[in-house]
Formats: structure tokens, sequence, C-alpha cells
């Protein structure tokens, strides 16, 4: 290829550094990477500008925004339930300490054949320095033999029954000791849905002695179907079960605003996990005077028995049909006799014979109420004084 000398020219290397096409190209790279490079800062410095600006803007426009996160304010709703959780826990911790003492466990070997005898456990609540407790009636009913266990000293004391009412399911019974701690009764009329419930046992039961639960009050004024008429109690979703049953319900102040009664909870729950129930203390105290003084409890009564019967079907009179007048009592006075239908008192008519019993129960004992009476076609109205129903048993 190269065999012919003549014609391959000699060429300086000074021709090669001084071409200008060369070095044309060179220049023209180095160029093009210093404007990508001052393009990208301007883009840069443009950004942070743009950035510093609006954040100036913002803050001198909007200064009451806060400057914290979301998670600060949750981890500040978290301390304060753990506050209030922690505030919670010690109220129930003094309450319990204050009312302990107070509360008794309850034995008591109750006779269900001649051959079977069989030993209730619960609570009981000292009202009375002199010894006097109230429990419930289902905690001593059927009882031949009836021991307390002191809070403090463990020490068991026999007890003897000084009465009781079913329908209430509460009772007195007495130990032979002074100078004991008892128990402030709140005014249970005061309670609201959502208070704090304490409910404090203190079960024979090593297993249960001192035993305390809390929740709050989620109901008010149950109404639990008695012998011919209702009364009314406390719900609760605090834990009432046979080791506090006849114990105390407290409010956060220590008072005590119930009797709990594992009774009135099988009654009405069925055993639902989460209601408990207490009888309210206003009635419990009530209840509690009545037996001490009389032995049982004493009722309103104005002195008759009957049934409710509807007249007929063009007349729609309702009323109760009279079969029995009690001797001495105000409905004889007041001229009532067998056969006679009560269509009203105190102007209330009477739909069912709990409806007379409500009405009356109403009064207190030495009152006096109108009552509407049919006999024989006609009606006539006539003034009864309210007598107990202690004659009529």
């Amino acid at each position: 290829m190269f065999g012919n000398d003549e014609n391959v020219k000699d060429v300086a290397w000074e021709n090669v550094e001084n071409n200008k096409c060369g070095t044309i190209n060179f220049r023209r790279k180095k160029n093009k990477m210093r404007s990508v490079l001052k393009a990208v800062s301007v883009i840069l410095i443009a950004a942070v500008s743009g950035a510093v600006t609006s954040l100036y803007i913002i803050n001198k426009r909007y200064p009451q925004m806060p400057d914290i996160t979301q998670s600060k304010n949750l981890s500040d709703k978290k301390i304060t339930a753990s506050a209030n959780e922690e505030h919670t826990n010690n109220v129930i911790t003094k309450v319990a300490d204050s009312v302990s003492p107070a509360v008794v466990g309850i034995s008591s070997n109750i006779q269900n054949s001649p051959k079977s005898i069989n030993k209730s456990m619960g609570s009981g609540v000292i009202f009375d320095s002199n010894g006097y407790i109230v429990t419930t009636y289902n905690n001593i009913e059927g009882a031949r033999e009836i021991n307390v266990k002191l809070a403090n000293s463990g020490k068991e004391l026999k007890a003897q029954l000084v009465g009781g009412d079913v329908t209430s399911d509460l009772a007195v019974i007495k130990i032979n000791a002074k100078n004991l701690p008892v128990v402030k009764f709140g005014d249970s009329s005061k309670v609201r849905v959502g208070d704090l419930a304490i409910a404090i046992g203190n079960s024979v039961d090593e297993e249960f002695t001192g035993y305390v639960t809390a929740g709050i009050i989620s109901s008010l004024n149950r109404k639990v179907k008695g012998v011919n008429s209702y009364y009314r109690i406390l719900q609760t979703d605090a834990d009432i079960n046979p080791a506090n049953s006849g114990g105390a319900l407290c409010n956060e102040r220590g008072d005590v605003i119930g009797i709990n009664s594992i009774k009135i909870g099988k009654n009405r729950s069925k055993e639902i996990e989460g209601i408990g129930f207490a009888v309210p203390s206003n009635e419990a105290n009530e209840v509690l005077s009545q037996i001490v003084k009389y032995g049982s409890r004493v009722k309103p009564s104005i002195g008759i028995h009957g049934k409710h019967v509807v007249l007929d079907n063009k007349s729609h009179l309702k009323g109760i049909y009279v079969q029995e007048v009690v001797k001495k009592s105000g409905a004889e006075v007041a001229g009532i006799r067998p056969t006679d239908i009560v269509l009203q008192v105190d102007n209330q008519k009477l739909n069912e014979y709990k409806d007379l019993v409500g009405i009356v129960e109403k009064h207190k004992i030495g009152d006096s109420v109108k009552c509407k009476v049919w006999r024989s076609g006609n009606t006539m109205d006539v003034s009864v004084v309210i007598g107990d129903d202690a004659k009529e048993r």
C-alpha cells in the first residue's frame, strides 16, 4: 500500500497542533460542561431560596400554627389518661383502707333438709358500734348458726338474727361487741350514672378476705319485682359476687351508697358479666331502722286484702275487690267492707293490685288517703288513715 514513497508527504507536528478544527472541538466541550453546571447551580439556588422564602412567609402569616406534631399530642393524651388512672387507683385504695375495717365476713350453717347442712359465706357492714350489722337476707336465710369474722382482728363471734326482709334482701344481725368501727351512709338520691362505684367485701374465706372491686354506676332506679310491688336498685359494672354480697358499695368519698346483693343480681341479670346490683342506701337505712325497732320491715297499708277485677265491659270500671278487711285498720275505721271494690286511691286508678301497694307505700304511716269505693252500684268517697302492715301478718 505504501510502496510508492513519492505519494507520502511529511507533515509537521506543529501543523497538527495548530489545527483549528481540533482546537475548536476541545473548547466547545469545556464550555458545554460549564453551562450545565451553571444551570444546575441556578436551579439549586432558586429552590433553596424559594423554600426559605416560603417558610418565612408562612411563619409571618400564620404565627398561631403550633409547631408540634400529632404524635406529641397523642403522647400528652396518654400521660393524661395515665394520670387519671393513677388518681382513680389512689381513690380506690383510700376508700378501701377507710371502709374495710367496718366490713365483716359472715358464715352461716343453713339446713336444707334433716340430713343436709350447707355453709353460706358472704359479707356484712357494721352500721352501729354496739354490734349491729347489715347483710343480705340471702346470706342468712334458714341459718341455724351465724358467725361473724371481724376485719382487723380476724376473730370470729357468734351472731343473733334481729330480723330481715326478703323483698329488699336485707337483714340485720347482732354480735356481742362494743366500740366497733362503723360506716357512713351516703345519700343515694344524689348518685349519678358514671359515678365511681367501689364494692368492698370481707368473706370468711381466706381467698376473698378484704375483697375489693371497682367500676361505675351504670344505671339508677332499676325496678325489681317483689311481692305485689316493685322496688328500686342501683346497677353497677363493679363485680358483685358471693364474696362481697352483703358488703358495701361506696362512692369516691367512702360513703356507703348501697348494700351489694348477689341474689338481686341473679334474679335480674341471670349472671350476665358486668352487671351487679345493690340496694340503695336510702332504702336500706329505712329498712334497717324498722328491723331494729320492730324485728321486721314495716310497710304502710290501708288494711285490705283482695284481687284486681273488672266490673263489666260497658262501664270499664276496674279496681281491687275487697276479700278481707284487717280488724282495727284504717279501712275498717273508714267503713270499707268485704265485697266492696276500691276504684281509686289518691285520685289514681288501680289497674293492678301492685298499683294500690305502690301508691300507699309512697305515704308515711299516719297519713290519710282519699279512696273511691264502689258498692252495690253506687260509688262513695272515704278517707282512710294509713297504718302498718305488721297487723296483717
